[in-house]
């Protein structure tokens, strides 16, 4: 059954007490929506629909960013989740298929548990709704089942205290042919304190139509919805947690557990030993058997089998470690790849460059790569030896094998098997180190008088 996501993000999040508009608050370098996002791509969506209300041009520019074929409607006025989710009903009229609509501040939902739901809906339930067992009920909306009917969703403050005991409660995420779901939503009145909208009441009206309306549960821990910087920082801290326990089940080391941060998409391959407080920023793919050494930060990068990276190094986007490379202390590349066993091991920048197969980057050498302008690239060839304090001022070319003197300003290529020594010649002047200072302290003498 083709299927069509729709996810809520328009709120504001008044309890964040930000400017941002709560869904663009990050969890695990990604913004909160597009973990919903990352969960429906479990059904292989044909059209998602992102619904946008408060900070609406900052939503859509980040929408666009993960995936320009999202659409991104407008909900104006914030009447309710029924009225949000009709917003998207003029974008999918011609969608024939399912509908799951999610929310941009619940993070947490499982591919597994949305897979659930598609088959409650192929073994001919009309609605499915997701709900959950709560440790503590208190405010949330009760499901109320007759056999395995879902008979009614009851708001807590509709509730007497018999339907208050109950402890199977409503997450909000439902699913339904998309149809059949808007022709539910039209029938949703807003005859309630609020005034609002609630998709929850299509249950009650495809119950009185004769329809099938369904229950799938998950954990409680999927539903956690994010309203304040407290539940913002719990739920970075049970993402961490998830991502270590992953990447030990799946081979790797982790020296400090608690020390290493990832991103949402962090991918690190088995046989990696990760020491004490690394960060990984979004981006970064490490393979099999690298090395990340204390203290690093890695982002946009790519680290092949048995690269080692740091102490204190920092990989930017673009940065492309091929086999055996190592990237040492105070260390940074941008935008280059280091070829095949080579070496960059010592207070270094290498940005907008290449680096051959073998070659050696001594300690201090810069790639100068801007000019105020325009970014120039660095060709540095296969086994080149490049001399600590090294300026290499691009676009500039450096030959196989060839070599730099140690404090060379290097501005013309430098051809294979050559050597370039590009520094002013030693002068030494006997004495006058001593006549100078003596000089000097005189001067300091006289001020004092």
């Amino acid at each position: 059954m083709p299927t069509a996501l729709i996810v809520l993000a328009a709120g504001q999040g008044t309890r964040m007490n930000s400017d941002l508009p709560k869904v663009l608050h990050e969890l695990g370098g990604a913004p909160l929506f597009a973990h919903a996002l990352s969960s429906g791509a479990a059904l292989a969506p044909e059209r998602t629909v992102l619904v946008a209300g408060h900070g609406a041009e900052a939503v859509t520019k980040a929408a666009k960013a993960l995936d320009d074929e999202i659409d991104v409607v407008l909900q104006e006025e914030q009447r309710g989740t029924g009225h949000a989710v009709d917003q998207a009903r003029d974008t999918l009229a011609d969608f024939q298929g399912d509908a799951v609509v999610l929310y941009g501040d619940t993070p947490f939902i499982r591919r597994e548990t949305l897979d659930a739901m598609a088959k409650a809906r192929a073994k001919g339930a009309d609605v499915v709704v997701l709900g959950f067992e709560a440790a503590d009920p208190g405010r949330y909306g009760r499901l109320v089942l007759d056999g395995n009917r879902l008979a009614r969703i009851v708001e807590f403050k509709d509730a007497d205290e018999a339907t208050r005991a109950i402890t199977l409660c409503n997450s909000g995420v439902i699913a339904a042919d998309t149809a059949t779901l808007f022709d539910l939503i039209a029938g949703v009145g807003n005859d309630n304190a609020s005034g609002e909208y609630y998709l929850t009441d299509i249950v009650d009206i495809a119950n009185a139509r004769g329809l099938t309306c369904s229950v799938v549960t998950c954990d409680e821990a999927e539903t956690l919805g994010i309203n304040t910087r407290a539940e913002l920082a719990a739920a970075e801290a049970q993402l961490q947690a998830d991502k270590r326990a992953e990447a030990m089940e799946n081979g790797v080391t982790l020296v400090a557990p608690d020390t290493v941060f990832f991103a949402a998409d962090t991918f690190v391959g088995g046989d990696t030993v990760i020491e004490p407080n690394v960060v990984f920023g979004p981006g970064v793919t490490v393979e099999n058997g690298a090395r990340i050494r204390a203290f690093s930060h890695l982002e946009g990068c790519h680290v092949s089998r048995g690269a080692v990276i740091g102490p204190y190094a920092r990989l930017r986007p673009g940065a492309e470690l091929a086999e055996g490379a190592k990237v040492g202390n105070f260390v940074e590349i941008k935008n280059a790849t280091i070829d095949t066993g080579a070496k960059v091991n010592h207070l270094t920048y290498i940005g907008d460059a290449f680096v051959g197969e073998g070659a050696n980057i001594g300690a201090g050498t810069i790639t100068c790569n801007y000019d105020g302008v325009f970014k120039h690239h660095t060709h540095i060839g296969a086994h080149a030896f490049i001399g600590s304090d090294t300026m290499l001022v691009a676009p500039v070319s450096v030959g196989d094998g060839a070599m730099t003197a140690t404090g060379t300003v290097v501005t013309q290529d430098v051809d294979p098997g050559a050597l370039a020594v590009g520094r002013a010649r030693q002068e030494n002047k006997p004495g006058f180190a001593t006549k100078f200072f003596e000089k000097l302290r005189t001067q300091k003498a006289q001020k004092k008088g």
